[in-house]
């Protein structure tokens, strides 16, 4: 039977966060199934590095999601992927995330977060997952994964146990890489 991975994502996504780990999941087989607040056409962020002190934002593609967060059965899948750009700014705020997040944790299932997905682990009521444990994120937020009890580290791409964990969209080919061996495993 075919694995099953879940992409939680909404507007204001980065494209390449999202596109390349839904290509990939789908290139090896799998189904993937983008779930967003409400299912939608969603309105994608293209973030680039173009010498200011932050990132700069333009906008990118669009994408339809499947499901909406209501609607997912975390049961149903093998896999949490948590694309970055602004979307986990406020998909964290969704009274279904800790529900849908907390699962993955739960059941020792692979979690990819790349860039700001933190944001959306800090949306979890217990930081048991995280406390001891090592993972990266956009610079911007280290304070979160701090303050989830983790140990951040400025390697561009981390794995530690179930959790797969990326920096920025650059890092997306070992992200994937090591993201999906877990799968596999």
């Amino acid at each position: 039977m075919s694995k099953k991975i879940l992409i939680i994502t909404g507007d204001a996504v980065e494209a390449l966060e999202v596109y390349y780990p839904y290509y990939r999941v789908l290139e090896e087989g799998y189904e993937a199934v983008l779930a967003s607040p409400q299912k939608k056409v969603l309105k994608t962020v293209i973030h680039d590095f173009e010498g200011w002190d932050t990132y700069t934002e333009k906008p990118g593609y669009l994408l339809e999601s499947h499901v909406s967060f209501d609607e997912v059965n975390p049961a149903e899948f093998d896999a949490l992927i948590i694309p970055g750009g602004r979307a986990p700014e406020y998909i964290r705020l969704d009274p279904n995330i800790p529900r849908i997040v907390g699962h993955f944790f739960e059941e020792g299932k692979p979690v990819g977060a790349i860039c700001h997905a933190a944001l959306v682990l800090a949306a979890l009521k217990n930081n048991k997952y995280f406390e001891g444990r090592t993972l990266t994120a956009y610079t911007a937020c280290r304070f979160d994964v701090e303050s989830l009890g983790a140990n951040y580290t400025e390697e561009t791409l981390h794995v530690d146990g179930n959790l797969v964990s990326g920096h920025a969209w650059p890092d997306l080919p070992g992200f994937m890489r090591e993201f999906l061996k877990l799968v596999k495993s």
